[in-house]
């Protein structure tokens, strides 16, 4: 009986501790996700570079491409995401990914005219040297608006 109880215990406090360190991991990529937002309104493209993973890939409603042409894209001004007000959060960590789906309004100018959209946009990070590392960016535009 003492065995069981023990093996219980320890069995309780691994997933106490694990549970833990996924709740600190997906604080931690809603701060950067977040924090993301306003480096693309802010146009820090360098910024955004670091954190975009080589091979990443993003999707729009005009198309897909990968790194360095939306690091251009955003450094140009050719979109300007001015302000995204962020409704819902969603993260789930597995193992080395961390999905986040973000439900927002999005404010942003596109070719010189300035537009407003409601979005789902998913975005897929992976760890990689201790860093999390955006590898896709997809915008899914919704059929209603907050």
């Amino acid at each position: 009986m003492k065995r069981l109880f023990i093996g219980l215990s320890m069995v309780l406090l691994g997933f106490h501790f694990s549970h833990a360190q996924n709740s600190n991991a997906e604080q931690e990529i809603k701060d950067l996700s977040k924090a993301k937002w306003e480096w693309m309104a802010d146009k820090k493209a360098d910024t955004l570079s670091d954190l975009f993973h080589d091979q990443a890939r993003f999707v729009h409603m005009g198309g897909t491409w990968g790194k360095e042409r939306e690091v251009n894209i955003i450094r140009s001004g050719g979109i300007h995401y001015k302000k995204a007000d962020i409704h819902e959060v969603t993260v789930e960590i597995i193992d080395d990914m961390a999905l986040v789906w973000n439900r927002i309004t999005l404010l942003a100018v596109v070719g010189g005219n300035e537009v407003t959209n409601p979005f789902m946009v998913t975005e897929v990070y992976k760890k990689q040297a201790g860093n999390w590392k955006l590898t896709n960016m997809s915008f899914t535009k919704l059929m209603t608006r907050d």
